[in-house]
Parts: C-alpha cells; sequence; structure tokens
C-alpha cells in the first residue's frame, strides 16, 4: 500500500502515464483481494484491453473517481451523475468531485443537468441525494411548488428532509415549508422551525480567534460509552484551556445529538466552562452515529453547521477536525461555506494496519469484503482532508511524523521538508475534591463490596495485586483478549482485574458483544469472576480519583495500569494512569510508544495476539517492587513535564493564530 501510494503521489504511477510511455507498475509480491484493490485505485500497471483489473464494476467506478478527484480532474455534471445511483462510498466521491465541476462547466449546466433528472420518475434516495448536491452548490433546479409536492408525496423520510433543507435555501422556499406542528418528532420540528440562534446574544470576550473544534462520534460528556473514548477527555479538557488561551476568543465543541438526546435536552448549545461552548447539531438517529454510517448524515450535518455556526453573533475563525471520516468531511465543507480555515489532525491509521487485516481476509466473506473496502474509504477521506486542509499536525509516533508522512508522501513537503508539526496531546490537571482522602475511601470500599457481582470485588481480596484497564468497550480494545489472557496465565489466582467501560444498562452491539466474550470466558472459573469487576464507564474525575486510591495502596496490594488495545492512536487513559502514579503496560503498535520507554517509564507489550499479551502479564508479574516504583515516578515526571493540557493549547493557539481567515 505505502509502495502504490508512494507512486502515485509522486508522479511515478497515473501522472507518469500522462507524459510518457506505461510501464509494468505491478506491486512487488502483490497478491489477493487487496492488491487487486490498489491497482484499479492507483493503476500501477498496463491493464490490456477487456481484462480489467480483476474488479467487479463497482469498485472500478469508485477507483476511477477517486483517481479523479486526487488529480484534480473535473467531470462532466452529466459523466458525474451517471454514477448518482451508485453506493455511499461512490456517492461519497461523487461529492467530492460535485464542487469542481460546477466550478468548472458553469451552475447553470449543472442545474440543468440537475432538473432533468430529478424529472425522471423516481420515489428513491436519488432524489435526496441530487437536492443535496443542488443545496451544497447553491443551485436551484427545482420550484418551491415542484421541492414541496415532492416532500409531501415521497415514501422516504430522508428525501423528505432533503427536499425541506432544499427549500430553506430557495428564493420564497420556507413559506412551502409545512408548520413546525406537523413534524413526526423532535429532529422534524427543529427542521422546520424558524432559524433560532443557538448562542444567544454576543458577549464581549478576549480578542482572538473564535474556534471550533469536532467530536461527533459519542458524548463529550460521557467517555467510555459507545464510542466516546479518551478524545471525550481530551478535547474536553482542551476547550477549557483554550478558551482561556492567548489569541482565543472563545471555542466551540462541536458535538450531534439523535432523537433521544434531543428529547433528553433540547438544547443546541450551552456553555460548559467560560469561553468554552458545546454545540450540539442534531442528527436523525437515536444518539450519535456511529463512524460507518456517518456518510448518511453527511449532507444534513453540513447544513447544521453551517446553520448554526453561520448565525453567530461573530464569524468562526478555524474549525478543526480529527477523525478521518463522512462526518469531518461535512465539517469541511461547512468550513468553507462559513470562510473558516481547516486544521486536520492526520494520522496513520487506518494506513498502518490495513494490509495485515486484510491480507488473508476471504473476498467471498461479504463481511471481511465490506471492511476492506471502508477502509480503504477512509484512506481516500483522509486524502481530502489532507488536500482541503489549510494546515495538517500530527500525532507523533516515536520517529517524530516520519511514520505520518510514509502514508501521507505529500506532508514531506510542510514545514520546509520536516513534515507536519505536532503539538503533544495532553491532559487537564487533577483537581482533588475538599474530601478527598474520604472519597478515595469510598471509591476503594465501592470497588471491593461484593464479588458477587459483576461490577465489583470480594473484600477478601482487597489485598492482592490488582489490574486496572480503563477505555470504551469496543474489539479494537481487547478487553476480551485481557481477560482471557489474564485466565491463560493464570493470573486470577494471584490479582484481580478491574475493567472500566461501557454503557450503564443497554449498549451498543460492539458493547455487548464485548460483554458475552467475557461472560463466555469466566463461566468455567467461578473464582476468577468473583476477582473480576467490570463497571460502566465513570465520569473522568473519578476515575482519576480511584487510580489515586489504586496506587496510594501498599506495596503487595501494587496496582499496574494495562493497556491491551490492538492500537492506541496516543493513548490518554494510558497519560492518565502515569499522573495518578501508576506503572503502566502498553501496546507497542501505535502512538503510546512515542512516550512509554519499555523498562524505562514502563513496559511495552505485543498485543497483537494472546500469546504477546501473556508475556506481557507475565512480565508485569515479574517486576520487582523497586522497577515498579521507578517506571510509576519516571511516568508521573514526563505527563509533568511534556504532556499537559497547558502546552498542548498554547501550540494549537499558535497553529491557529498563524492561519490566514477570511
Amino acid at each position: 500500500m505505502v509502495a502504490a501510494r508512494t507512486a502515485f503521489f509522486n508522479g511515478s504511477g497515473w501522472t507518469a502515464h500522462l507524459h510518457g510511455p506505461r510501464h509494468d507498475r505491478r506491486l512487488p509480491d502483490a497478491q489477493g483481494e487487496l492488491a487487486k484493490l490498489l491497482e484499479a485505485e492507483y493503476e500501477l500497471r498496463a491493464v490490456p484491453p477487456g481484462e480489467g483489473a480483476g474488479v467487479d464494476r463497482r469498485d472500478k467506478a469508485v477507483a476511477g473517481l477517486r483517481r479523479a478527484a486526487r488529480l484534480g480532474v473535473p467531470l462532466t455534471p452529466e459523466a458525474l451523475l451517471a454514477h448518482r445511483e451508485g453506493d455511499p462510498r461512490l456517492m461519497a466521491v461523487l461529492t467530492e468531485l460535485w464542487p469542481e465541476t460546477v466550478r468548472r462547466h458553469g451552475p447553470r449546466h449543472a442545474e440543468e443537468v440537475l432538473r432533468a433528472m430529478l424529472g425522471e420518475p423516481c420515489d428513491g434516495p436519488v432524489a435526496g441525494h441530487l437536492l443535496d448536491l443542488a443545496v451544497g452548490a447553491g443551485l436551484h433546479p427545482l420550484t418551491p411548488v415542484e421541492s414541496a409536492s415532492l416532500a409531501r408525496t415521497t415514501t422516504h423520510r430522508a428525501v423528505r428532509h432533503s427536499a425541506w433543507r432544499y427549500l430553506r435555501q430557495l428564493p420564497g422556499g420556507p413559506a412551502h415549508l409545512p408548520h413546525p406542528s406537523r413534524a413526526g418528532d423532535a429532529y422534524e420540528r427543529l427542521l422546520l422551525a424558524p432559524p433560532v440562534p443557538a448562542f444567544g446574544p454576543e458577549r464581549r470576550g478576549p480578542a482572538g480567534r473564535l474556534v471550533a473544534q469536532s467530536m461527533l462520534l459519542g458524548g463529550l460528556d460521557t467517555p467510555g460509552q459507545g464510542m466516546s473514548g479518551g478524545l471525550a477527555v481530551l478535547l474536553g479538557g482542551l476547550g477549557d484551556r483554550l478558551a482561556t488561551t492567548d489569541g482565543i476568543s472563545g471555542v466551540i465543541t462541536v458535538v450531534t445529538a439523535g432523537h433521544e438526546d434531543l428529547a433528553a435536552d433540547d438544547r443546541l448549545a450551552y456553555e460548559r466552562a467560560p469561553g468554552h461552548w458545546v454545540l450540539r447539531l442534531p442528527v436523525d438517529a437515536p444518539s450519535a452515529p456511529a463512524q460507518v454510517e456517518m456518510h448518511r448524515h453527511r449532507p444534513a450535518l453540513t447544513w447544521w453547521a453551517v446553520r448554526l455556526l453561520g448565525a453567530m453573533p461573530r464569524p468562526l475563525d478555524v474549525l478543526h477536525v480529527r477523525y478521518a471520516d463522512d462526518g469531518s468531511l461535512a465539517l469541511a465543507d461547512a468550513a468553507e461555506r462559513l470562510g473558516a480555515a481547516l486544521v486536520f489532525t492526520a494520522t496513520p491509521d487506518p494506513h498502518r494496519g490495513l494490509a495485515e487485516r486484510h491480507a488473508e481476509s476471504d473476498p467471498a466473506d461479504p463481511t471481511a469484503a465490506d471492511g476492506l473496502r471502508h477502509d480503504l474509504h477512509r484512506v481516500f477521506l483522509a486524502d481530502r482532508l489532507v488536500e482541503r486542509a489549510d494546515t495538517v499536525v500530527g500525532i507523533p509516533g516515536r520517529g517524530g511524523t516520519r511514520e505520518l508522512v510514509r502514508h501521507f508522501p505529500g506532508l514531506a513537503q510542510l514545514n520546509a521538508g520536516r513534515g507536519p508539526s505536532a503539538p503533544p496531546e495532553g491532559i487537564a490537571p487533577y483537581q482533588p475534591a475538599p474530601d478527598e482522602d474520604d472519597r478515595r475511601r469510598e471509591a476503594l470500599k465501592r470497588l471491593y463490596r461484593d464479588g458477587t457481582r459483576p461490577d465489583a470485588l470480594d473484600p477478601r481480596d482487597r489485598e492482592l495485586p490488582a489490574l486496572l484497564c480503563v477505555g470504551r468497550l469496543h474489539p479494537v480494545k481487547q478487553q476480551d483478549l485481557l481477560v482471557r489472557s489474564w485466565l491463560a496465565t493464570g493470573a486470577h489466582h494471584t490479582t484481580t482485574l478491574v475493567l472500566i467501560g461501557g454503557s450503564p444498562g443497554a449498549g451498543t452491539a460492539a458493547e455487548d458483544d464485548v460483554r458475552r466474550r467475557i461472560d463466555t470466558l469466566l463461566a468455567p472459573y467461578p473464582q476468577a469472576a468473583r476477582r473480576l469487576a467490570l463497571l460502566p464507564a465513570l465520569p473522568n474525575n473519578e476515575v482519576r480519583r480511584l487510580q489515586r486510591a489504586l496506587a496510594q495502596r501498599t506495596a503487595d496490594a501494587r496496582c499496574w495500569y494495562v493497556c491491551p488495545s490492538a492500537k492506541e492512536e496516543f493513548g490518554i487513559a494510558v497519560l492518565e494512569a502515569m499522573d495518578a502514579g501508576l506503572p503502566v503496560a502498553g501496546p507497542r503498535r501505535g502512538g503510546v510508544a512515542h512516550y512509554l520507554r519499555d523498562q524505562v517509564n514502563g513496559l511495552l507489550m505485543d498485543t497483537s495476539g494472546q500469546a504477546g499479551l501473556m508475556r506481557g502479564l507475565r512480565r508485569v508479574a515479574a517486576t520487582s517492587v523497586d522497577d515498579r516504583r521507578r517506571y510509576a515516578a519516571a511516568g508521573r515526571k514526563l505527563v509533568a513535564e511534556r504532556f499537559s493540557v497547558t502546552r498542548m493549547a498554547d501550540e494549537l493557539a499558535a497553529e491557529y493564530t498563524a492561519l490566514h481567515t477570511d
């Protein structure tokens, strides 16, 4: 994959073919489904007429449009919209190409093509997609009467919503919208209601840039539940600190709110801390959508972001997005329409492990095939965000940003060849309560109250060494692999294991699956079940208090923080454990190895499978008291010196203030 992208972006792939004879650029030793898709997308070899690259018609169409987008080749409206009935990945590329198509071939021609296609008999999602394209380009292919008629007669909820959004931007269109009282639910009422400023009147604040940061997956205030994890903790603390940083006038953290969220709290914005606001973009789903579903909400997210951010008393200056997904591209579209600068945090994910994950996958397995194509889709989205961003920052690895540049060859040109900057991520300082000692004692009492409870331990095991792991319940976090390894090494005879994460009550499908796996593993081991506590996600201050309570225990009742994740881009929970004074064992792969040095301030483990994790747990058990104390002290010192949220806020503020904004 690295070879394919390097050849393409450095001009030895498709570009070379435009200027000279084509040579065979078959990947060395490349085989399997992934290699075929890479050859199609990056056009690495001469393909005899009629042979194709061994991929089907849909994959060829996606590959061809992605090449056009990466190369800036504008297709005609007719050629581009010939793919209007494609799958979501094809529609994502079409959406990316559409603005340049309109600019190059003219809005009048594009409007005529849209009108002709909307006039064809259809009552499916295509009509909604075409109207969304019209809204994005400010085109008016239908009259108010025609679009209102479509909204009334369609049997598709999403098409109705697209028609209503279209009417909002059409001269005279709002008068044809139904009254909000005729809405079917809270989401539709918000869509039909007259615009109301979410932030209220402007209040005089410090001079500087107004910055928005995105947190579209999961909830900002519920880390550890669903898709909400360390990023929620990071952005909460960062936003609070940025709002008090020189050069920043205010911070807005953009989240999503579904039907259930809006029913519980109908506010669209609230102030979390002085100068730090949370903006809730409505989504037509029960709660925040999963990343694989984000493509369904891209047009609506853009529309809501433009509507709510554009109605603020003062214009937005900077919008910072993280994650290579359709939600980030939705906000990139909004930033462009609002005249705000775009910042993108790029990571080598999913690039880093893509080949390993899919090299042995069976192309006949529909789940594996879809997973492969979803990862390649995210690679494309990351390329688009890099292309569209006014500046790109990275998360440093062990070699700084070298791994990032390896996967994004174009980034090598930034900062005089040094690649993108990598402001350190950081954690907010822990704020002890006035009665902190009492609260820590109570936290331990709750943890060791009853071994028959799934969320507590046996009081008789209070003096045993403990292993602690905090994070959302998800296959990539591998809590079930940790339990399996804990049992396989016999560690359940000598230690307790505390897992914190997951929604209380009914959870997501991923959370329920991890819980089922853990229950199955524990079933033959009743004693082990009494020594394992699976707590639902706790507020961040409660997690950090429990960490400190466990770190203060005697040498015999020592506690380690263990992170078994298949990968961690950074590992906020790992830093918080270090800050609490716990020795840490973390994954060798990913961003944790950037700051966790083996046998210096902790232990690095191979978390790619059970054998590696078992070796890691044995090393943890064999570590001497003196070494454990040395790791804990070095880890706490590292966090204090390098990974404070203040330093992160200062360096990001410098990036933001250096940007030119409209």
